[in-house]
């Protein structure tokens, strides 16, 4: 069954503030980081391992900032550590199906489970199913809903994948929301990028969108293909340069929207159609090139 893997259901910041928060100080274990002089320090690998295999995610975060040797026994991402947290917070059909397929390790898992669309910061006409990643619309007459992340980002880049499982409709996007953008409206319109709180590219007729206001076609090229059901569009945020680009296939399409406000942006999507479904799995940085 699913669980949380470090934090609760609803909606938080990643930045600095949050960076800080993961700091030892204050924590049970700031006491053993004088550089693992403590004995735990000095725990053969195989007790570490076993002890840390039952610690959750923000234990396991604040524990790698102790000393080197507990650091270095948490850094591969594929250690029975992050199995056997893997194994009690995703749920089997998140770990089965193709959904996590483009993450190898175990670690980046969990963490793309962190920052999942959110249970708890949506309409009230969708939910999450129990895989923990997709989004399900109920058919709802006459009314437009959406669902944000569970952690935005004020800082750093990031990527994710989102893509549709069932029928698009008059409105489909995928785009960035704050925390002041509304996830549901009466009739079918583009949710997002209906204000000046929510950026938006509509993948049925590739306008993007912000404010209220159509801000021109992506991507800029003559016939651009129209989005087909199941095709991974990866999106990649960069809070340092403010900008939202996005990628198809492996191909960069280019940079949709630029100055983006210093606040905290959550990935966000918006739906229209009846029992549709859509997914996000949050990659992690992206890679250059």
């Amino acid at each position: 069954m699913s669980g949380a893997a470090g934090g609760g259901g609803g909606s938080s910041c990643q930045g600095a503030a949050a960076a800080a928060s993961c700091s030892s100080a204050g924590s049970p274990y700031a006491a053993a980081a004088g550089g693992g002089a403590g004995a735990a320090g000095r725990l053969p690998a195989r007790v570490l391992e076993h002890v840390f295999s039952y610690l959750e995610m923000t234990d396991l975060m604040r524990c790698a900032l102790v000393c080197w040797h507990w650091n270095n026994m948490l850094a591969d991402e594929n250690s029975e550590v992050w199995r056997s947290l893997c194994s009690r917070s995703l749920s089997d059909e998140a770990m089965r199906s193709d959904i996590l397929c483009n993450l190898p390790t175990y670690k980046g898992k969990l963490k793309a489970y962190q920052h999942a669309l959110s249970s708890h910061d949506c309409s009230r006409n969708v939910y999450v199913k129990k895989n923990g990643f997709t989004l399900h619309r109920n058919p709802i007459a006459q009314s437009t809903d959406g669902a944000r992340g569970k952690i935005g980002f004020s800082e750093g880049r990031h990527a994710w994948e989102i893509w549709w499982e069932g029928p698009l409709g008059t409105v489909a996007v995928i785009g960035l929301a704050t925390k002041r953008a509304s996830m549901q409206c009466q009739g079918y319109v583009a949710l997002l990028g209906s204000d000046d709180q929510s950026w938006g590219w509509n993948l049925v007729d590739n306008n993007l969108l912000h404010n209220g206001e159509v801000n021109g076609n992506f991507p800029q090229c003559n016939n651009a293909p129209k989005y087909q059901i199941g095709e991974r569009i990866r999106v990649i945020l960069d809070m340092d340069d403010k900008t939202l680009a996005f990628e198809r296939g492996f191909e960069f399409l280019g940079i949709a929207f630029r100055g983006l406000p210093k606040a905290c942006l959550f990935p966000a999507v918006s739906a229209v159609y009846g029992n549709t479904e859509v997914t996000m799995v949050y990659l992690g940085n992206p890679l250059d090139g």
